[in-house]
């Protein structure tokens, strides 16, 4: 038998050991990309770090607008589908009313030598068949036919009811699924935001979220600032009063008071205190009341921002505006000229 010897061993030099080396690093660079466990990215600078973060804000911000809707809807899709159904069950307790009044007519006739055929048809517990040959009803006196037609139309009023139920259902459906998808918008946008400032130490996060804090304490909480202009009337004053004592207030997406606010919802909560109804939503509420000018703002008008018109305040005068800025910020006075103007409109 023929003995098996081991080969040799071929080193690598020159230009092939390179070529190895070379295959071997884009390998190990490949499976790091991959499976995450690669050095992780140079630590940001404090101004990239907060470059980020407002980009994620401003997505997450959008992401809630959307969000405010789609929950305003669902609740007034679930509201309807509600009405829809104590609609329903009163007809039907209705319409049994009629059948039993029906039963009775049958019963006299029995006793008299017969049931008329019409009334045979309305206590049919098939109400198709009842309604196709609904004509015979014309065979029966004037208080049976009146009778017989009552009962036709409550049917049709009842499936009426169902229908509009299982179509306003489907919208709900529609809403919550809707709903579910920007709340986890929302969410990984703002988680995302949170990791990159842990990347701060306490006083670089506090000079990048600071900004704001020492205006809102010198316009102080009175609901004034020296030299403003005033506001058109008393219920945007009343407005601009709530906004003034919501500072320091959280923000919170999709929240709208007493205690924390996201943008929309403070002002919001700012107008319904001085009882007006505003819709939810930014994009809404831009289209209440009157569009004014920049060179015309009062206290109390709502100032809109960015192309999508996704962020909102109530303007106090001066150029200033009190806003819910975003999760790192609370409620805070802030220049409009802070970021991309809208539009404004005056509401009350």
């Amino acid at each position: 038998m023929a003995a098996h010897r081991k080969p040799k061993k071929r080193s690598l030099s020159g230009h092939t050991a390179r070529t190895a080396a070379t295959i071997a690093l884009a390998g190990a660079a490949t499976v790091t990309a991959f499976d995450g466990t690669g050095h992780a990215d140079p630590r940001l600078t404090p101004a990239a770090v907060k470059s980020k973060v407002d980009a994620l804000y401003r997505e997450a911000e959008i992401a809630t607008e959307k969000y405010n809707g789609a929950k305003e809807k669902a609740e007034s899709a679930e509201k309807s589908l509600d009405e829809l159904r104590d609609e329903a069950a009163r007809k039907t307790e209705k319409l049994n009313s009629a059948r039993a009044g029906l039963g009775s007519i049958a019963a006299a006739q029995y006793r008299t030598g017969g049931i008329d055929p019409a009334v045979q048809l309305a206590l049919s517990s098939d109400p198709d068949q009842y309604l196709e040959r609904a004509a015979l009803a014309d065979r029966a006196d004037s208080r049976q036919a009146a009778a017989v037609t009552g009962v036709q139309k409550q049917l049709q009023e009842i499936d009426q009811l169902r229908t509009e139920a299982d179509d306003t259902l489907v919208d709900l459906r529609s809403r919550q699924a809707e709903l579910k998808k920007n709340k986890k918008t929302v969410t990984g946008k703002l988680d995302a935001a949170k990791r990159l400032l842990s990347q701060l130490t306490a006083e670089q996060r506090a000079k990048l979220t600071g900004d704001g804090d020492r205006a809102s304490r010198a316009a102080g909480r009175d609901g004034s600032l020296n030299g403003s202009a005033k506001a058109p009337n008393s219920r945007a004053s009343a407005a601009v009063s709530y906004a003034y004592k919501a500072l320091g207030s959280p923000y919170v997406w999709g929240a709208t008071g007493p205690n924390a606010f996201d943008c929309s919802g403070l002002t919001q909560a700012a107008y319904r205190s001085a009882g007006v109804a505003l819709p939810r939503t930014t994009y809404a509420q831009i289209n209440e009341g009157q569009r004014i000018p920049r060179s015309q703002l009062r206290p109390g008008d709502l100032v809109f921002f960015y192309q999508g018109i996704s962020h909102v305040g109530i303007y106090v005068g001066n150029g200033q505006m009190i806003h819910a800025p975003n999760p790192s910020a609370p409620v805070r006075l802030a220049p409009i000229s802070q970021m991309p103007f809208a539009g404004a409109a005056r509401v009350a």
